[in-house]
């Protein structure tokens, strides 16, 4: 019996881990696929490599901490609550992916691993609410400095890096010889080369960031039970990973890289840095970082405040008059034109926020993000509240 059990856990941790693909590529992959600096085929495969990594190396402590410091009895993680957790998180996850919204899977695998807590009278309360907070406050950093940097420094900054697409693709393989070698392709310029290296760097970062912390929420429980060791855990939470960025992540790349704002190969830098160092910085205090709703919020922002005026710094302080009106600045910033003086815009080439920032997608995104964990944490709670689960 102990051994089937094992098996269906081994099974929905993998499906959990499955559906962590799904939600993680688009986020760390989203602005290069978006951009068109990498196909969503690449994408996956360098989702897989850099999550194995970050998991193999940094990651087993997660997974050791997160079974440890959120509840202050680990007994209750037995066999078949773990199962049960896993459930939950599988699902909540999965209802995200089908509607091509990233869910955050540290907020949704928290969630039910704090409904177990709660219906168990055993959930940390000082660490639960040291988590909530810096899930409140991480984003709206995101938000204000990616707004700052897309209303007052990207026109200067898509001017020195000049990162826009050329036609075709940015290296030819030579198969001349007996290995394949990528040759940089004869339309394709230094600048252009470079942004998309950094661009594509940033996304392996975060997938790496996201191997660190996710890889925990897949099997945290069914290692805290002591039915499965930590390096078959890993292996299999990387495979399943893997399978999960070549199949279902395809609709929250969609909708991470183009369907919330339009993002050139500059701006998917901008957001990919910005929520690469905010989740590095809460990678180092220990926090479970929640990088997906990071980076939606970061392309809010950005989208919102190129959808401004987008002057400099000492334009805004010298300029006598309001720059709350805008000009044609997406056509200026992507072709290097001078922008006119502050106030002395055509206002038939005004673009609306609409024109930048699709805000029907935007709340889909907002309000899945916020659905899928409740849906863990209020159905792990219930079940192991009103059912008779072994430990609980």
């Amino acid at each position: 019996m102990v051994q089937l059990l094992l098996v269906v856990g081994v099974l929905v941790a993998m499906f959990v881990a499955y559906n962590i693909g799904g939600s993680t590529t688009g986020p760390a992959f989203g602005p290069a696929v978006g951009a068109d600096a990498i196909s969503k085929t690449a994408a996956a495969a360098l989702m897989g490599v850099f999550f194995f990594i970050g998991a193999w190396t940094i990651g087993r402590n997660v997974v050791t901490k997160l079974g440890t410091e959120l509840v202050v009895d680990t007994g209750v993680f037995t066999l078949e609550s773990s199962i049960v957790v896993l459930f939950f998180i599988g699902v909540a996850l999965l209802v995200g992916n089908v509607f091509g919204v990233p869910a955050s899977t540290s907020m949704t695998a928290v969630g039910a691993i704090a409904g177990l807590g709660l219906a168990g009278g055993v959930l940390d309360l000082a660490v639960m609410g040291e988590i909530v907070t810096w899930w409140v406050v991480s984003p709206i950093i995101g938000f204000w400095v990616s707004l700052i940097i897309g209303r007052y420094f990207y026109a200067r900054l898509n001017r020195l890096v000049a990162m826009e697409r050329s036609e075709g693709p940015l290296l030819d393989i030579d198969r001349s010889g007996v290995l394949p070698i990528p040759r940089v392709h004869q339309t394709t310029n230094r600048r252009e080369l470079f942004g998309t290296i950094t661009v594509i760097s940033i996304g392996c970062l975060m997938a790496f960031s996201s191997g660190t912390s996710n890889i925990a929420n897949a099997v945290a429980p069914l290692v805290g039970s002591g039915e499965l060791a930590m390096d078959p855990a890993i292996v299999l939470g990387g495979i399943a990973v893997t399978i999960g960025a070549f199949t279902i992540a395809r609709r929250t790349l969609e909708t991470m890289g183009s369907d919330i704002t339009e993002l050139p190969l500059t701006a998917a830098i901008v957001v990919a840095s910005v929520s690469s160092i905010l989740v590095v910085f809460l990678s180092t205090l220990g926090i479970p970082a929640s990088f997906v709703i990071i980076a939606t919020v970061s392309i809010i922002g950005l989208g919102w405040g190129r959808a401004t005026r987008p002057v400099t710094v000492p334009e805004a302080v010298t300029a006598e008059k309001s720059p709350s009106v805008t000009v044609d600045a997406l056509a200026a910033d992507e072709e290097g034109e001078e922008l006119p003086p502050i106030g002395e815009e055509d206002p038939e080439t005004v673009p609306s926020a609409g024109d930048l920032f699709d805000p029907a997608t935007t709340a889909r995104v907002v309000l899945m993000q916020n659905v899928v964990p409740a849906i863990a944490s209020v159905g792990a709670y219930l079940t192991f509240r009103f059912l008779p689960i072994a430990g609980v």
